[in-house]
């Protein structure tokens, strides 16, 4: 009877690499020179998918993110076509939740890990990453083993049904090992998923369309003062869940005001951006933006709240959602067409004071495309539709709700391909009471 080794160990597990800068590449490489693997480079996805052809034994595929071409994301889904059983990493050096959860779910992305990369947390990683792999490789080979062994019993005597038996406790062993870590990998996932949800479980409506639009008007000011990428992407993150740290405050003491607000109860208030920083800080990719949440209640002059900063002390991010959150607040507030006015002039006398005054001659513009009701055509009216009969490009002239009374979408926005699906999913789980009001031509 053939023996089985537990291990195959004849060739080092294969990694291949891919970045389109070649001193990452080099970092890499050096880093892993005196491990136990086979190393691949590729300059970009595209080179990396011919290498794949024809290297059947690369068991760990570690990808950047933004590359010239194919995406990362791209490269990893088109790289578990050919090598489904590979580990695939995503490599990524700016904060995208979006592309890690593309990675996850198009590119089956094991893990993900940020640039600059910690030397020792990537090597754990890749250790990590390449037991999975061993696992699985090793799992299959003993799958294949006990089935070719079955296609013998007839023929053999009681010693083979003895070895079959051994080899089953083999297999079960490295199923429990391999549920593991599939079980270690969902609880973190799980994680970054409950720390999201908690964003959504704002117990305010209003709340949840004023968040929409200072996080729509902070991007167009910051777009407007020529900021890019990161920056405002860490910035809309922040803006759209800024007052995450409000959702432990009792109706009570929100109903008064901080600025009539007993001391106690102020206290509270005061440290509401602290808690949402604090709310959102378990996912490493959001910290960027739980530093904007902590400060946007600081004042150019250093009067604001919890750490009391001034002028530069204070994240430019937070300077802009601080003076949108104003802008917002005041004109849903006042709910007049003079509104805009009368806020361009009094914001224009607190810079300096409450607000950065490098930031007030960007404001204006994006104030008026979001808010100036004067804008609408006359030769538009409102119309209720059936969610069949919606279109691309259609303008809600209402909010959505669901059946259960949940915000599917905000009053203004235009409708794509992407909330349409949405839309019409949500009426089939959680029919509304009503159907969509748009804008439409007399």
């Amino acid at each position: 009877m053939e023996a089985v080794n537990d291990v195959k160990t004849e060739t080092p597990m294969g990694i291949l690499f891919v970045d389109d800068e070649k001193n990452v590449l080099q970092s890499l490489r050096r880093l892993f020179m005196d491990h136990e693997y086979e190393i691949t480079i590729a300059n970009s996805g595209e080179e990396a998918l011919e290498i794949l052809k024809n290297s059947p034994d690369i068991g760990l595929i570690v990808s950047d993110q933004r590359m010239p071409g194919l995406s990362g994301v791209d490269f990893l889904e088109k790289a578990k076509e050919l090598l489904p059983d590979s580990v695939r990493i995503l490599l990524t050096g700016y904060a995208d939740i979006n592309a890690v959860a593309d990675a996850i779910n198009r590119g089956g992305a094991y893990r993900y890990v940020t640039k600059p990369w910690d030397d020792d947390d990537l090597v754990q990683v890749i250790q990590d990453a390449a037991n999975r792999f061993s696992l699985v490789k090793e799992n299959k080979r003993l799958q294949v083993v006990i089935e070719k062994k079955n296609d013998e019993l007839e023929r053999w005597n009681a010693q083979l049904e003895y070895y079959v038996q051994e080899q089953t406790l083999e297999i079960q062993k490295k199923n429990t090992e391999l549920e593991k870590l599939n079980s270690d990998l969902k609880h973190d996932f799980m994680d970054t998923i409950a720390s999201f949800s908690s964003l959504i479980e704002l117990r305010d409506k209003i709340m949840c369309n004023h968040s929409k639009y200072v996080a729509a008007l902070s991007v167009k000011i910051a777009e407007a003062m020529g900021l890019r990428g990161d920056e405002i992407e860490n910035m809309k993150i922040a803006a759209l869940i800024h007052d995450i740290g409000m959702i432990g405050i009792s109706d009570a003491t929100l109903a008064k005001g901080h600025l009539t607000m007993e001391k106690e109860r102020k206290k509270e208030f005061l440290q509401h951006p602290v808690r949402g920083q604090a709310a959102i800080d378990t996912v490493e990719g959001l910290r960027p933006a739980g530093i904007l949440i902590r400060h946007h209640h600081e004042n150019y002059d250093g009067s604001g709240f919890p750490d009391s900063l001034k002028k530069e002390e204070i994240p430019l991010g937070a300077r802009i959602i601080s003076i949108a959150d104003y802008i917002e607040i005041m004109i849903n507030s006042s709910g007049s067409k003079e509104a805009i006015e009368d806020l361009i002039a009094h914001i224009k006398s607190e810079c300096g004071k409450r607000f950065d005054p490098d930031i007030f001659p960007h404001i204006e513009k994006p104030m008026r495309e979001l808010y100036d009701r004067g804008t609408m055509k006359d030769n538009l009216v409102e119309k209720e539709l059936l969610v069949e009969d919606i279109d691309i490009g259609m303008t809600l002239s209402r909010n959505v709700e669901s059946g259960t009374g949940l915000i599917l979408l905000s009053k203004d926005t235009v409708l794509d391909g992407k909330s349409i699906v949405s839309l019409k999913r949500y009426y089939a789980l959680d029919p509304s009471k009503t159907g969509v009001f748009v804008w439409v031509e007399r």
